[in-house]
Formats: structure tokens, C-alpha cells, sequence
């Protein structure tokens, strides 16, 4: 194949390519600026000072995310002068624990719809479903009158650790239903056959074929825990037991316009996310893909 046929395959993709790399730079520049405003040692969201009269280049530098002078001011103070690293405990604590309460009564329940046949079988799963659609704003003041009225967990990290795990089982057990419908029953069917109980059953074969399934869930439950602010905002009204995005909200206020501080404390709470991520990425696709084949 000659050289010029080369090309003139190789040049339908380049549009596309100058597509993805614009798509790319359009996602990414928020995410610059929010480092640059960290590293810039500043409170302002303005790194470049612009003359009288700007001139062209003047004006690329006002928008171009790189300080002037990079500094890790804006984390030291965070961490030292604030009490974000007791809204970072809270945080791990509460996503943690939340995490590990909703997926253990998910995997139950899940296996249960999956393999048991028992009269409510399909509304149940109807209604995980339909509670999906609903706003999580409208379940605020029943969780709120359970919570903190009658339970009297209000400000406590238990309070909630219970709404976070029960909010997130409906959509952990369609994810994991999902995934044990695609287990092939012949393995248990054996297993019972060796004389194996039910729950041995379940801990010692299902879980373990069911791993890519129950990371992606326990990731999706752990972010949601971690990122959630509206009803931490509305549970916690004593600042010792502030989660980390709601002390966040008081950094940029009516009274106050700490951007620097606003963008550190960001980064530092985006970095268990992040790893936590990375490290459960080879389990996405087969734990994505798989949990869709049946429903």
C-alpha cells in the first residue's frame, strides 16, 4: 500500500480527532482552574492583574489556568487553621460505614430476588425501582421526623450512616440482581449436592463470582456517601460533626469569598474518590456490563 492511500485513509479521523481533543480541553479547564486558584496562594479568582488598557496576550493570561506563583498556602491553612481534617474524619467514617451496612443488606436482598421465588417478589422490585424516580429531596422531612425526632440521631454520625446505607439499597440491589441472574444456578445446584447450607452458599460461591458486581456498587455507594450535602447539611447542625462538603459551603458564603480555600479543601476531598477509582477500574466494565445482560 502506497503512502498516498495512507493518508487518505488516515485523514477522515483527523475531524474527529480535533473533536475529542477540543472535548477533552473543554472538560478539563474547569478542572485547571480549580487547581490553579488552590496552588495560587490567593483568595481571588483572578491570578493575572490586567492593565488600563489590555492588550491581546493581557487578556489570554486572565484566562489561561497557571498561577503566577504556585504555593501550597491555601492546603496548610485548610488543614491547620480550619477543622477540615475532622470534616475529612467524618466523612471516611460516615461513607465508610454507610457503605458496608447498605451493601451487606444489598447482597441479601439482591440474592434473594434473584434465586428465591416468594409472593411480593415483583412489587418489591417494582417499588426499588419507582423509588428511584423520585427526587431525594422529598424524602427529607419523613427521614428528618425518623431521624432526629424520633430516633433522636440528629448530629450524629449513626443518624447518618442509616439514611446514607438505606437511601442507597435500592439501587445496589437492581445492580446486584442483575449480576446474580447471570451466575450460572448449576454451581449452587452442586453445592447442594455436597451438602452445603444456603448461606454457605452464598459467602463461600456467590459473593466471590460476584466481586466485579459488589466493587462497582460498594464505589458507587461510597462516592455517593462522600459527595452527598443535602442531607448532611440538614442532619448536622453542630460544626464539630460537619461532613467535608458541607464545611466546604462555609469557606464561600455571604460573608466570605475564600476561593482558595474553597478550591484546596475540593482537591483534598476528591482525592480518596480518585484513588478509590483507580484502583476498582479493572472491575467497571464487567461489573457494568454483566449486571445488564438480565433483569
Amino acid at each position: 500500500m502506497s503512502k498516498r492511500s495512507l493518508r487518505e485513509e488516515e485523514l477522515p479521523h483527523a475531524p474527529l480527532h480535533v473533536l475529542l481533543v477540543a472535548a477533552t480541553l473543554f472538560t478539563i479547564y474547569p478542572v485547571l482552574w480549580v487547581i490553579t486558584i488552590a496552588f495560587s496562594g490567593k483568595q481571588s479568582l483572578a491570578i493575572a492583574d490586567l492593565p488600563a488598557e489590555p492588550g491581546f496576550m493581557d487578556r489570554v493570561r486572565a484566562i489561561t489556568p497557571w498561577p503566577a506563583q504556585w504555593s501550597a498556602s491555601n492546603f496548610v491553612s485548610v488543614m491547620t487553621d480550619q477543622p477540615f481534617a475532622r470534616w475529612l474524619l467524618n466523612s471516611t467514617v460516615v461513607a465508610i460505614f454507610s457503605t458496608l451496612f447498605g451493601l451487606m443488606l444489598a447482597c441479601t436482598a439482591a440474592y434473594a430476588f434473584s434465586r428465591f421465588k416468594f409472593p411480593g417478589r415483583r412489587v418489591g422490585m417494582m417499588s426499588f425501582l419507582v423509588s428511584q424516580m423520585f427526587p431525594g429531596t422529598l424524602m427529607l422531612i419523613p427521614l428528618y421526623i425518623i431521624i432526629v425526632q424520633i430516633l433522636g440521631l440528629g448530629s450524629s454520625r449513626i443518624g447518618l450512616i442509616i439514611v446514607y446505607a438505606t437511601t442507597s439499597i435500592p439501587f445496589s440491589v437492581w445492580m446486584l440482581k442483575g449480576y446474580f441472574d447471570t451466575i450460572p444456578k448449576e454451581l449452587e445446584e452442586a453445592a447442594v449436592i455436597e451438602g452445603a447450607s444456603a448461606g454457605k452458599i452464598f459467602w463461600r460461591i456467590v459473593l466471590p463470582l460476584a466481586k466485579p458486581a459488589v466493587a462497582i456498587t460498594a464505589l458507587f455507594s461510597f462516592m455517593t456517601s462522600w459527595n452527598e450535602f443535602i442531607l448532611a447539611a440538614t442532619f448536622m447542625d453542630k460544626e464539630n460533626m460537619y461532613t467535608a462538603p458541607v464545611g466546604l459551603r462555609f469557606f464561600v458564603g455571604g460573608f466570605s469569598q475564600q476561593w482558595g480555600y474553597f478550591a484546596a479543601g475540593s482537591i483534598i476531598v476528591s482525592i480518596p474518590v480518585v484513588l478509590l477509582f483507580l484502583y476498582l477500574q479493572k472491575y467497571l466494565v464487567s461489573g457494568l456490563t454483566a449486571g445488564g445482560v438480565k433483569g
